[in-house]
């Protein structure tokens, strides 16, 4: 019996987790440059230069331009205010190509944060890449990643539904800021 019970929740813990594993919390998070833009313009952004100025939140979003990608950047302008009341930048990043993000940015980014191009190095060091049956590869998946000053990820959603990933990642800024 107690050998079904184990098999039961490894298999719930496989179900629920999928054959996707991103970095975990408490890693260090992997550097990068890379390009994007911001309010339609053209945009160079390094991570670490990035995070002296305060926490960053990295969302990985799929394609720019689909309904839950257009709605997620939506919801992060919208919050866009509380996050820099918090000191805190988001950058939303997919393997979408330069003039496309230019327009993504001003269009659904409302021109209130950079979105910028995961290269596949970067999906590679993330562990974000959307491998699911009938959908193409090169994709990112969409995993939000809360990155303290000191680098290292203080929280790691994963969700194709966009809905919590701005209440999860603000929620956890919010918790940095109160830890001083």
């Amino acid at each position: 019996m107690r050998k079904i019970m184990i098999a039961a929740a490894m298999a719930a813990i496989t179900l629920s987790t999928g054959a996707h594993a991103q970095l975990p919390v408490g890693a260090k998070a992997p550097q990068f440059t890379t390009t994007g833009a911001l309010a339609g313009k053209p945009y160079a952004f390094d991570l670490a230069k990035a995070l002296r100025k305060g926490p960053v939140v990295l969302y990985f979003y799929p394609k720019a331009f689909t309904q839950g990608c257009t709605l997620e950047a939506h919801a992060f302008a919208e919050a866009s205010g509380d996050f820099a009341a918090l000191g805190a930048q988001v950058i939303g990043m997919s393997a979408d190509d330069l003039p496309t993000l230019e327009k993504f940015s001003t269009a659904e980014c409302r021109d209130k944060f950079a979105v910028a191009t995961a290269t596949p190095a970067i999906i590679k060091s993330y562990d974000v890449a959307l491998n699911r049956p009938g959908i193409p590869s090169g994709l990112t998946d969409r995993t939000s990643y809360v990155i303290a000053q000191n680098g290292k990820i203080t929280l790691v959603h994963t969700d194709l539904d966009y809905k919590d990933h701005v209440k999860l990642t603000l929620d956890a800024v919010k918790a940095l800021k109160a830890r001083g």
